[in-house]
């Protein structure tokens, strides 16, 4: 089975939204919620992708003929690529009942492991979505990030009771989650929260924790001064507030404003290997993607998510070598152009 296979294997059980398109760019899919589309006027996460096609690779073979190394290191553990699944779930409504939450995750989390990777994992209503997820990273040596919606602090500390029982490295929290509308419907309800929450629960989680949903430096910097570990440049792939700028616009003056301050990751419309490269020239020291890995569970399972992991790290390795970057430090600034 090759990765075009995987996808036509996914187009027969996928649902109604997702075509399963050989290019995930948001287009066909639109503002479908339920789906895997857009909020608003649905071109949030095409917004996302044609970012990206506007930033170009720089040639430059004239260099040392070394193989690239596409390795990185994250919270003292090394992984082989610096790409990373994002969190995706409400599988039966925004895709199909083929798979729920807990299969996804169950083959997800173990394959990203395989692939020298891991898994950004999600969260919801139902408390055994996270308890699940957790307890499949811990087979896998607790390598996973489970990713908490922002509930109020008395219930995450509550989550983070569990991944710390299970040894779990890491965790975050998609703080964008505050535009869900299931979020706001709880009682107590959940949403934005200020610096001295964001503090409380980073305190209280006792493993380096991540805050995704960063739009702005002001975002960024109130991130750092929370104590977090990392941030995810993100818009939640336009799912969450339409008419927002595109992650590949805004990361560049991010990691400007915080760069060493906490680790950068990037996530919206990347869809390549050549994608990778480009976030990390522009200021990213990795990157989630997220839909994609859909259609591979989907069309092929375990089988299917090893062949877009391959596919990803094929890409990045070519684009390194073509443009003379033989580690990831040395993927910077001048080895992209950012057509105006």
């Amino acid at each position: 089975m090759d990765y075009k296979e995987v996808l036509e294997k996914a187009r027969g059980n996928i649902g109604p939204y997702c075509k399963a398109c050989p290019v995930c760019n948001g287009k066909a899919c639109g503002n479908s919620m339920p789906g895997p589309g857009s909020k608003g006027p649905g071109n949030g996460a095409a917004r996302n992708y044609d970012a990206w096609q506007k930033v170009f690779v720089n040639m430059d073979t004239i260099c040392s003929n070394a193989a690239p190394d596409t390795s990185f290191k994250l919270f003292g553990h090394d992984f082989a690529l610096p790409v990373f699944t994002a969190p995706i779930g409400a599988l039966p409504m925004h895709y199909s009942d083929a798979y729920d939450d807990f299969a996804y995750n169950d083959i997800l989390i173990p394959t990203a492991v395989e692939c020298g990777s891991a898994s950004f994992t999600g969260d919801g209503v139902d408390p055994e979505i996270m308890k699940r997820s957790a307890a499949a990273m811990a087979k896998v040596g607790g390598i996973g990030i489970p990713t908490i919606k922002p509930w109020n602090n008395e219930a995450v500390f509550e989550k983070l009771d569990v991944l710390n029982e299970l040894g779990i490295f890491a965790a975050a929290m998609d703080i964008d989650g505050a535009g869900l509308p299931f979020l706001k419907a709880m009682n107590p309800n959940a949403g934005s929260k200020p610096v001295a929450d964001l503090k409380a629960v980073i305190d209280y989680a006792k493993m380096p924790f991540i805050i995704k949903g960063i739009m702005t430096v002001a975002g960024a910097q109130k991130a750092v001064e929370a104590g977090a570990a990392g941030i995810v440049v993100s818009n939640h792939g336009g799912r969450v507030l339409g008419q927002t700028r595109a992650t590949a616009d805004v990361l560049p003056e991010i990691a400007e404003a915080v760069a060493g301050n906490c680790v950068i990751f990037v996530d919206g419309g990347i869809r390549t290997g050549v994608d990778v490269f480009k976030a990390l020239a522009l200021g990213a020291d990795a990157v989630l993607i997220g839909r994609p890995f859909v259609p591979a569970v989907y069309g092929g399972e375990a089988e299917g998510a090893k062949l877009l992991f391959a596919k990803l790290k094929a890409e990045l390795v070519d684009t390194m070598t073509m443009c003379g970057a033989h580690s990831l430090a040395e993927i910077t600034a001048e080895k992209v152009y950012i057509d105006k």
